[in-house]
């Protein structure tokens, strides 16, 4: 039970609600987050928490690579094809087919993912054999539809057929009115720059009025200052009236085919239902992730039985609100258990922190039991609640003849009708709106009424009677928000442990009142009082002081700590570096004795076989001898610890330096052959990738829907790319709009021809495409 009804809006719930729809990329996810509500089943929170958390590893996994895609709200029109008849046209199909695509690539991601890591987003796709079933409706979709979403001519043949034979009638009848339209500025008819347009379907010719009798034909339409009168000449009425006809044969063949395939997909409604249900799912785990993240917010650990133990933790508003202005929000720890302390009494100065410390827990433990990971300390762990009330703000009615004090005496009643073991209550400047001896009085009836009902419970307060009852009662302890006493400021710290003083006469003091009204109020509360509170102050000084030197050699314990750790990481690495580089000496060295072993014993071979005489056998000797002791040096300084290579041996032809030995140096260095080989496997390489690039070379390219400077990005490329393959002509689709892509367009290419003109080449030619088909929304390029 939650309590009163608007507890949302009383802590700023309703921010973080809007937040996640806001972080929504559907209607699917942001039902998902209306539908968010507490849950107190430790079961349901625990696996809402977990598979929150578990997306939030794919999505931070840099091993994984998550999908991306589009998702959109197809429930209405896949309910509408149920009956049959009824048929989705292109764009309902093109967004089922960007939909459906990203649940196969979602299942496929969530199936092969890690069944001990991932176990729960494993369990989302909502039908194990549904992939293949998806991807074969995007199949046939994509067999209809081109990848802008339209009715493709490969749809059927007889739309193909029938396109083909407009597209050469509408060709035609382009060729003759421009053959017209050149006569006709010859003759003077009709102004210079007049081009043909289009009305109710057909090309015609804009004419000043006191010329249309001289250019036979149809008056379609005049301008709507009746200063142009717009004539289909009669040389293209048939052709124009068999186009009409073939629109009208298009239009049915389009049904048709819509139908087919509509008809082909009616069966696997139900499927495609369970692939927007698991959308829907991720696109509302997706936000909560990503505010999470905003939050730097973590899973905690939660625990089945009634209880708070939280450490730093933060408003997950105000972070919100001073994360972007470069701010931090002073955190809070709080721990009330069932067997220690359940009820906290929070006092201290107005404007303190008591009711932002009372909204941090309240959010901090509904935004848990929604399912939300929370900005608190690792070590933090969190206990759910059947019941969560709170007394927080004004509600005083004149509707319903409420005072303030009423509104607080309604809500305190309900809580001691609701309060059991599993409740939480919240209640700021208990007992506040009356006469302050009652109010506190009652306040602290009340308060003792909700402890012995075993209720969990925070409370703010300036009443003395209540830190009193706070001292002296089990279960219940004082808590106050710190301040500074010499700067004259609050420091928003919570320190529980002892009660915190309202520092009024200091605060009335820095205000300006005067001393001896000051003096007065002092007078009339009694020395014993401003003792108390005096104490109080001294108490959270003392504490506060202890507390930051506690905190300091905390700190230092740890620097040092981390440092040796450091040092010991470096002397590790120093002890692995030397052996490492003393390995690597020995490898050197052994392979330079192999080497020269062989190299030696090939040389006295071919003494020997030479037949040389003893003297030249001896010098050859002498000389390997030589080589030998030359290696043997550097060898044993790079390796002070290896054993000697032994001299006296069977094998004495052994090489110890490689220095005038030009046999070895002729096998190491590589031939002309090699050379030779290498150069043609390059050119071999630059022809392959060349013609690999024009093979896939578009020669459209789209900047439609691109910011200015991606599109400039996009369009360097383009015309790099088409240039170096040789294009002939390309078309580059921007549209007409607002004309900035068009200007930006013809912008590059004006200067790409200077600087060709610049170097000596040819110019580009380019202007508007046909306008039949496209016209100045495309630029045509020949290269």
């Amino acid at each position: 039970m939650i309590y009163p009804a608007n507890i949302e809006q009383k802590i700023d719930f309703i921010v973080l609600r809007d937040e996640l729809r806001r972080r929504c990329a559907s209607p699917l996810g942001r039902e998902r987050v209306e539908a968010m509500q507490m849950e107190t089943d430790y079961n349901v929170v625990s696996r809402l928490l977990a598979l929150t958390d578990q997306m939030r590893m794919a999505k931070a996994d840099t091993s994984l690579t998550f999908p991306r895609g589009d998702i959109y709200d197809m429930r209405e029109s896949l309910a509408r094809i149920r009956v049959e008849g009824l048929f989705m046209d292109e764009t309902e199909l093109d967004d089922l087919r960007k939909s459906l695509a990203f649940a196969v690539e979602l299942e496929s991601f969530f199936l092969n993912l890690d069944e001990t890591r991932y176990p729960l987003l494993r369990e989302l796709p909502n039908n194990q054999d549904s992939p293949g079933t998806l991807k074969a409706i995007v199949q046939a979709i994509d067999h209809i539809l081109d990848r802008y979403g339209r009715l493709s001519d490969n749809a059927s043949p007889e739309l193909a057929r029938i396109r083909r034979e407009m597209a050469n009638l509408q060709g035609s009848v382009g060729r003759a009115l421009a053959s017209i339209l050149r006569q006709a500025k010859a003759d003077g008819l009709v102004d210079a720059d007049a081009a043909p347009t289009l009305r109710e379907g057909r090309l015609v010719i804009p004419v000043p009025p006191a010329y249309k009798r001289k250019i036979g034909g149809i008056v379609h339409d005049e301008s709507a200052t009746g200063k142009t009168v717009f004539i289909e000449p009669q040389q293209v009425v048939d052709a124009n009236n068999h186009i009409r006809e073939l629109e009208g044969a298009e239009r049915r063949e389009r049904v048709r085919i819509l139908q087919a395939l509509t008809d082909q997909l009616r069966p696997q409604v139900p499927q495609m239902i369970l692939s927007q249900q698991m959308l829907a799912e991720v696109d509302f785990l997706s936000a909560k992730v990503s505010l999470a993240e905003a939050l730097h917010a973590i899973r905690p650990e939660i625990v089945s039985e009634p209880m708070l133990d939280w450490a730093d933790a933060r408003h997950p508003v105000l972070y919100l609100h001073y994360a972007p202005q470069g701010k931090t929000v002073v955190p809070l720890s709080i721990r009330l258990r069932a067997e220690g302390n359940r009820v906290l009494v929070i006092s201290g100065p107005n404007a303190g922190g008591k009711s932002v410390c009372l909204k941090t827990v309240a959010l901090l433990q509904y935004m848990t039991q929604c399912g939300m990971l929370v900005p608190v300390g690792e070590q933090s762990r969190v206990g759910l609640f059947d019941n969560l009330m709170i007394d927080i703000g004004d509600e005083q009615s004149i509707q319903d003849d409420l005072s303030t004090y009423s509104s607080h005496l309604r809500n305190m009643k309900a809580f001691v009708r609701q309060a059991d073991p599993r409740t939480l209550f919240l209640v700021d400047e208990m007992g506040t709106g009356t006469e302050p001896l009652i109010g506190g009085a009652l306040a602290e009836a009340v308060l003792r009424q909700l402890v012995q009902q075993g209720a969990f419970g925070i409370v703010t307060t300036h009443y003395t009677n209540l830190k009193h009852f706070a001292e002296q009662t089990p279960n219940v302890v004082n808590g106050a928000m710190l301040y500074d006493r010499g700067a004259m400021r609050p420091l928003f710290q919570l320190s529980i442990g002892q009660a915190g003083s309202s520092f009024a006469i200091e605060i009335a003091r820095q205000t300006g009142l005067s001393e001896a009204i000051i003096q007065y109020a002092t007078d009339l509360v009694g020395e014993e009082h401003i003792d108390y509170d005096k104490q109080l102050q001294d108490i959270a000084r003392d504490k506060r002081y202890w507390e930051n030197k506690r905190q300091s050699i905390r700190q230092k314990e740890k620097a040092l700590e981390e440092r040796i750790a450091h040092y010991d990481e470096q002397m590790s690495g120093i002890k692995a570096k030397k052996k490492e580089m003393l390995d690597e000496a020995r490898r050197q060295a052994e392979d330079l004795l192999q080497k020269s072993n062989a190299t030696i014993e090939r040389t006295i071979r071919e003494i020997k076989e030479a037949k040389a005489d003893k003297e030249r056998t001896k010098a050859a000797r002498k000389k390997v001898e030589e080589l030998k002791e030359k290696v043997a040096a550097p060898a044993k300084q790079k390796t002070p610890n290896a054993p000697a290579a032994p001299h006296n041996t069977k094998a004495p032809k052994v090489l110890r330096d490689l220095s005038d030995l030009r046999v070895l140096k002729g096998n190491m260095a590589p031939d002309n052959n090699t050379l030779a080989s290498t150069a043609r496997a390059k050119q071999s390489g630059s022809v392959s990738m060349m013609r690999q690039r024009t093979l896939s070379f578009s020669r459209t390219l789209d900047l439609r829907g691109y910011r200015a400077d991606e599109a400039l990005e996009k369009l360097i490329a383009y015309m790099d790319d088409a240039l170096m393959v040789g294009a002939g002509e390309v078309t580059i689709l921007h549209g007409t709009g607002t004309g900035a892509l068009k200007q930006l367009t013809r912008d590059y290419l004006n200067d790409l021809n200077r600087m060709r003109r610049k170097r000596g080449q040819i110019a580009l030619d380019f202007g508007d495409g046909d306008v039949n088909h496209g016209g100045a929304g495309l630029t045509i390029v020949q290269l």
